[in-house]
């Protein structure tokens, strides 16, 4: 069976360690569970070639800009023949707090300019989204300057732990199934910070 995994950011060395680029991150954290795999350029994006328990997977870096990211998602699901159903997207989210992950069957863009492009182009939203939750620790206005920076310190020693999650939901997602996957997907992982208020209380 045939899956596309796509992982949304921006392209360009100033863009690596930004929250919006979760989507990459998570990507490239997959990648290396995979002897030898890498990612090369390609058609719209940074494309690399898995196999995963006798799925084959096609893992995709749009390298167009965010609000064009429908261009690589609509080309490679037509290049690997695909179905919609096999599709999922990771992407960045204000909406969700810090270290939270959050999968969908289906659903709307909620205001993400890659989702509304992917919707388009798709002509309809039945694919499956995993949002990486950023938080929103900034003032109104800020939103732009927040979802661009870089982590913070404290949020880099968590994000080993967050990548984790987010590729064994990942693999559920292909060998489970998307309701199965969404039970593992949608529970916060365990981090260094909710360990050590583990162990205040004990």
């Amino acid at each position: 069976m045939n899956y596309v995994i796509v992982g949304l950011g921006n392209i360009g060395a100033e863009y690596e360690e930004t929250r919006h680029n979760s989507g990459f991150l998570v990507l490239d954290a997959f990648i290396k569970e995979f002897e030898g795999a890498r990612f090369s350029s390609d058609r719209y994006a940074s494309v690399a070639q898995v196999s995963f328990r006798g799925h084959r997977v096609t893992l995709v870096k749009p390298s167009t800009y965010m609000n064009l990211s429908g261009k690589a998602v609509r080309y490679w699901m037509g290049e690997t023949k695909c179905k919609p159903e096999n599709l999922l997207v990771v992407v960045d989210d204000i909406a969700i707090p810090f270290g939270t992950l959050r999968m969908r069957k289906a659903g709307s863009p909620g205001g993400h300019n890659g989702l509304k492009n992917i919707a388009e182009l798709l002509g309809g939203e039945n694919w499956a989204r995993m949002r990486v939750g950023v938080g929103s620790n900034f003032s109104k206005g800020s939103q732009v300057d927040y979802v661009l920076g870089e982590w913070s310190s404290d949020e880099k020693k968590e994000l080993p732990a967050i990548m984790e999650q987010a590729c064994k939901a990942i693999k559920a997602f292909m060998t489970l199934g998307p309701d199965r996957a969404m039970n593992i997907c949608n529970t916060k992982p365990k981090t260094t910070e909710s360990e050590g208020e583990q162990k205040k209380e004990a």
